[in-house]
C-alpha cells in the first residue's frame, strides 16, 4: 500500500523539480543507488519496470526505503497495462509512471487514489490525461516530441498543466536552463545521473554528487 498521497507526490516532485529513474537487476546495487540519491536530496524517485522479476526487486527496495530513506517517495515506471499497475500498486508503489497513455491504468490508480503520470506527445493526449485524473503528465520522449519549445507552447493555452519531461535530459545547466524556463513541473533523468563507469566502480559518492549538484542547478534556475 501506498504511504505517500497523490498530492504528497505531486508536491515534492515541484519542490525538488528532478526524478531519477533507475532499473538494476541487483537489488543490493538498487539499494545503494537509492541511498546516494537520498543522500544528494532526492525525494522522488522512479524504478523502471524493465527486467525478469523487476516486481521482486522492487518490493525488497520498498522495505529498504521505508527503513533507510524514510522521506523517499519510491514510484515505479515503465509500466503499460492494468494488471502490471496493480501488481506494483500491491508491493507499496506511490506512483506510476507511464510512456503511453491506458484508461485502464488511470481507473486502477483512481481506485486506490494513487498518483499515475502517462507518457503524452500532444496536446490532446495531455487534456485526456487531465479529463482521466493525472495531476503530473509525462512528456515522452522529451526531446523527439520537441524539446522545452514544445512545453512553452503547451504552457501557453494551458498554464495549469504540470508536466515532466523524460528523455533528452541532463544534469546540465545548460540543458536544464531550457526545460525549466519552458515551465516544467519537474525532470525525469535516467542514465545521465548514473554512468556505467560509475556503476561498474560502485561510486556511489559520485552519484550523491551528481543528485546534489542537479538539484542545485535547478534551484538555482527557478530564482533567476
Amino acid at each position: 500500500m501506498a504511504r505517500f498521497t497523490r498530492i504528497d507526490v505531486a508536491v515534492k516532485m515541484k519542490e525538488t523539480g528532478m526524478v531519477p529513474v533507475f532499473y538494476h537487476k541487483d537489488i543490493e546495487l538498487c539499494k545503494e543507488v537509492l541511498k546516494a540519491c537520498y543522500e544528494g536530496g532526492v525525494r522522488v524517485f522512479e524504478f523502471t519496470n524493465r527486467g525478469d522479476f523487476a516486481h521482486e526487486v522492487f518490493a525488497e527496495l520498498v522495505k529498504y526505503a521505508e527503513k533507510e530513506c524514510p522521506e523517499m517517495i519510491l514510484g515505479v515506471g515503465s509500466i503499460i497495462d492494468g494488471p502490471t499497475t496493480a501488481l506494483y500498486l500491491q508491493i507499496g508503489a506511490n506512483f506510476i509512471v507511464s510512456p503511453i497513455m491506458d484508461e485502464e491504468m488511470a481507473k486502477i490508480c483512481n481506485k486506490r487514489k494513487v498518483a499515475w503520470s502517462p507518457g503524452c506527445g500532444s496536446v490532446t493526449e495531455i487534456v485526456k490525461a487531465h479529463e482521466l485524473g493525472s495531476e503530473v503528465v509525462k512528456i515522452f520522449p522529451g526531446s523527439q516530441v520537441g524539446g522545452p519549445a514544445f512545453v512553452k507552447g503547451v504552457k501557453g493555452p494551458f498554464p495549469y498543466a504540470s508536466i515532466m519531461p523524460t528523455g533528452g535530459v541532463s544534469p546540465t545547466e545548460e540543458n536544464l536552463k531550457g526545460w525549466i524556463e519552458a515551465g516544467v513541473h519537474c525532470v525525469g533523468m535516467g542514465s545521465q545521473l548514473f554512468p556505467k563507469d560509475i556503476l561498474a566502480n560502485k561510486d556511489f559518492g559520485a552519484i550523491t554528487s551528481k543528485c546534489a549538484e542537479a538539484l542545485s542547478i535547478i534551484k538555482k534556475l527557478r530564482a533567476a
